[in-house]
Order: C-alpha cells, then sequence, then structure tokens
C-alpha cells in the first residue's frame, strides 16, 4: 500500500493521478487496502490502494466547489 494512502481517511479530499476529469473526491472509507471515493465528477470508486496512489487535496472545501 502507498504509505500515503494509508493516512487517508474518512471526509479527506484526494485527487486520481490517471483521472484529473474525476475532479477532486472525498475519502469514504479506508479499509484493507481499499480505499472508497466519492469523485464530484466521476460517483463513487473503490480504489486498489496497492495499485495507485492518490493525491491530497489540502485546500479548503472550496475546492469541491471550484472543480
Amino acid at each position: 500500500m502507498d504509505d500515503l494512502n494509508a493516512i487517508l481517511t474518512p471526509g479527506m479530499l484526494v485527487r486520481h493521478p490517471q483521472h484529473p476529469d474525476w475532479g477532486v473526491g472525498q475519502v469514504q472509507s479506508n479499509i484493507g487496502g481499499k480505499l472508497t471515493v466519492n469523485f464530484r465528477n466521476q460517483g463513487k470508486m473503490v480504489i486498489d490502494s496497492y495499485r495507485v496512489g492518490l493525491t491530497p487535496v489540502f485546500d479548503d472545501r472550496s475546492s469541491l466547489a471550484n472543480d
């Protein structure tokens, strides 16, 4: 598992590096290397953290509205 993915907790904002068009996503859960993320433009996705390292978004919550 990507070390950064291990610290992602529900409520944190992230981006998928291979799918920038999905927009900002909000982590729903992080269980056993599977991250459930609700992306603004893609909807709910389950991400295998062993294969994909999500990028945290440290902006304020307005980034969801501006994406």
